[in-house]
């Protein structure tokens, strides 16, 4: 199995924001590229501590990516660089960035079921 971003079946785009996705067996590849500064914590209001509570491996292209955790720290990933990010974190997104990011797809489902409605609102 593989995925590309060519051919990646799924979209979602947002002001600042372009993901394509693809599934692989049981895990979700996105190939994302932000294109604006944004915090979106707002965006997972609803669900436990009002965090993505999906896991995310992935690798940093091109810029920087920051997730926040409930414990208070938060980690920045540049590029070239490979990450895990666990449940509970909010992400900040920094223009110029691109990355390929796994997640168990079940799990994303269900974040991005709330995330949407919040997108929504």
């Amino acid at each position: 199995m593989k995925a590309s971003k060519a051919d990646a079946p799924e979209s979602f785009e947002a002001e600042g924001y372009e993901g394509r996705f693809a599934e692989l067996d049981g895990y979700t590849v996105g190939f994302e590229t932000y294109s604006a500064d944004a915090d979106l914590a707002p965006f997972f209001q609803g669900l436990p501590d009002d965090r993505c509570q999906c896991p995310h491996w992935g690798v940093v292209l091109k810029g920087k990516l920051t997730y926040r955790y409930t414990d208070g720290s938060e980690e920045t990933v540049v590029a070239g660089e490979g990450y895990y990010a666990r449940p509970g974190h909010t992400p900040l997104l920094h223009a110029g960035t691109e990355v390929i990011e796994f997640s168990p797809t079940d799990d994303l489902r269900k974040t991005m079921e709330v995330v949407s409605k919040n997108m929504e609102s």
